[in-house]
């Protein structure tokens, strides 16, 4: 075991990205324990279905213009310390909003606020891979997904609590507690980590220039990235996947409950499941995966995607079983598609640019997206079983774009070939 590639690129982190990876779980222990519940705790407190998708959509609206931003507060107040402010204000914040919350305002405001967390996810990417070893990019992003699902191991522990103490009681401690730690993480990964070498240059460039001045040259920024097709494309897979996690992230639970009759206390089975199948799925088969061309997993990955959509929305009243077979195909197909995703943005991704170019692709995925907490929240008071058959439809979108990545990668290595 201690050959493992994965053990020992943990064991030679060094710098920022050990800073960023090692801190993990200080996010993901408490994420994990309130996730699931979520949707059910709005509705316990007085909110439907198109409320809750609502404000799905107008926290993602408010991310578009947090977005488009991030890249130009990450250049002039640094990586580190963007990482710090916005780490703090995207999450702990709304954490206690949520604890505190009364009704459909609440929920809203907590929503607006995690919503900078869209400045927060730009700068810590660029403190996570600026200085990294590309070399263990696939590595690196996997440890960050292991660091948040052996954290979901203690998901059970919440339905134990809400057996004890129900619901709403539960989720209000809960949300109290992901507060302190949200806050902890924050603090422990600024003491261990430096600003990039990158970020020590962007700091400098644009400490003479205005917000203004710096947002208005994405616009060369721009015109490059249209012209890059493989960038597309990978721009494209991560919009699917950002409405197809809004969708699930918003609507299992509800679907679970309400359609299948599973008892809220539950739910928590399925989250340790799936936990327990990616941690399998990361040691046993993405050493092999990492090794081969991304084109072949990430198709299979989708199609697995669209199988297992198939099981959730065909689950009997009290199909345990078919639920289970569901997770554990999102789960392996997870575990394959986004760490090989991530490396895909890395790789395509100018470095001297890179947070504005995160921003641009970010916002572009956001406008495109965000309509659909509203639309999926719409089709769930028709029928709990509609949003999923959107995912299925863009799964299946997914897939393709994943073929047509591929090949564009592959004809680009021939041409490149000879010079080499």
């Amino acid at each position: 075991m201690n050959n493992h590639s994965l053990i020992t690129t943990l064991k030679s982190l060094r710098g920022n990205p050990r800073g960023c990876v090692y801190p993990e779980p200080l996010w993901g222990i408490p994420f994990n324990l309130y996730a699931p519940y979520v949707s059910i705790y709005m509705l316990a407190l007085g909110l439907s279905d198109k409320q809750i998708g609502l404000i799905v959509s107008v926290s993602w609206g408010f991310q578009i213009i947090l977005a488009l931003l991030s890249g130009v507060v990450t250049d002039k107040l640094g990586r580190r310390r963007t990482t710090l402010i916005f780490d703090i204000l995207s999450w702990s914040v709304p954490a206690l909003i949520s604890a505190l919350a009364q009704n459909f305002w609440y929920f809203l405001a907590a929503g607006v606020i995690n919503s900078v967390w869209r400045i927060a996810q730009n700068s810590w990417v660029c403190l996570l891979v600026e200085d990294a070893d590309q070399s263990q990019l696939v590595d690196i992003y996997t440890w960050i997904y292991i660091a948040t699902i052996v954290a979901g191991f203690i998901t059970p522990l919440a339905g134990v609590l809400i057996g004890a103490f129900s619901l709403v009681p539960t989720m209000r401690g809960l949300y109290i507690f992901a507060a302190v730690m949200f806050t902890l993480k924050a603090i422990v990964t600024y003491r261990m980590t430096q600003e990039t070498g990158q970020g020590k240059v962007r700091l400098q460039e644009t400490h003479h220039q205005s917000v203004f001045d710096v947002l208005g040259e994405y616009k060369g920024i721009l015109h490059s990235l249209l012209h890059a097709p493989q960038t597309l494309y990978t721009a494209g897979i991560l919009l699917v996947l950002s409405i197809s996690s809004m969708i699930s992230g918003s609507f299992w639970a509800i679907i679970v409950t309400e359609k299948l009759h599973i008892p809220a206390r539950n739910l928590a089975i399925f989250p340790f499941v799936k936990s327990a199948i990616m941690l399998l799925f990361f040691f046993v088969v993405m050493p092999r995966i990492s090794k081969m061309h991304f084109k072949l997993p990430l198709v299979f990955g989708f199609l697995g995607f669209v199988a297992s959509q198939l099981l959730l929305i065909t689950a009997p009243d009290q199909g345990y079983f078919f639920l289970v077979i569901s997770v554990f195909l999102e789960a392996c197909c997870f575990a394959a598609v986004i760490p090989l995703m991530d490396q895909m943005v890395v790789l395509t991704v100018d470095p001297k640019e890179r947070a504005r170019i995160q921003s641009i692709l970010y916002v572009g995925i956001i406008l495109l997206a965000s309509p659909f907490g509203w639309i999926a929240g719409t089709l769930s008071e028709l029928n709990k079983g509609l949003p999923f058959i959107l995912n299925i439809v863009l799964f299946a979108v997914g897939a393709v774009l994943a073929y047509l990545t591929g090949r564009a990668s592959q004809k680009r290595s021939v041409a490149e070939a000879p010079a080499t």
